[in-house]
């Protein structure tokens, strides 16, 4: 390592923009990658004794970086989930008076669409699942089920159909 000098300048025109890459693929934020090229290079004067092989400089830079925007990203959740739960406790004496009306009548509801779907068909229900739980396609239905992709439309929108007159006759009630 004889002989082996850096100028901080030189280092931060040649990789800046590299480690802000390697920063911001981590923080997916603008201003916290900012902040981690900032303590990556900290880092790196303060460490550049360290380097061993001066030709890795730019994967020893990366590597402090991604390691500096990971920190960021964790003590930024802790910072969040510190004061979502703060807010949480704060508001959740109010919420509960406003929320329990609302949390019956949906719990009734849902009770209800149970039901509307328990009266469907075996067929009928296995298509509606695989629909809207599963979220497959109508082609990857007709696949699973071996079964026409338009009879899968047609099932599906027919169920649709079935479930939305029964629920508003229940609501009607």
């Amino acid at each position: 390592m004889d002989g082996f000098c850096v100028d901080m300048n030189e280092l931060c025109t040649l990789y800046n923009k590299r480690l802000f890459q390697v920063a911001y693929c981590i923080t997916r934020d603008y201003y916290l990658a900012q902040d981690a090229v900032q303590e990556t290079l900290i880092k790196a004067y303060q460490k550049m004794g360290t380097i061993e092989d001066p030709e890795k400089i730019g994967a020893w830079l990366s590597a402090i970086a991604a390691r500096a925007a990971i920190d960021i990203v964790r003590k930024e959740r802790k910072i969040k989930d510190r004061t979502a739960s703060h807010v949480e406790i704060e508001t959740a004496n109010i919420k509960m008076d406003q929320n329990v009306e609302k949390e019956v009548e949906m719990n009734l509801l849902k009770e209800q669409i149970h039901q509307a779907i328990n009266s469907l068909s075996l067929d009928q229900r296995k298509v509606f699942l695989l629909k809207i739980n599963s979220g497959l396609k109508e082609k990857e239905i007709a696949q699973l089920l071996k079964i026409n992709q338009n009879t899968v439309k047609t099932k599906i929108y027919r169920v649709r159909k079935q479930l939305k007159e029964m629920l508003m006759e229940s609501l009607s009630a």
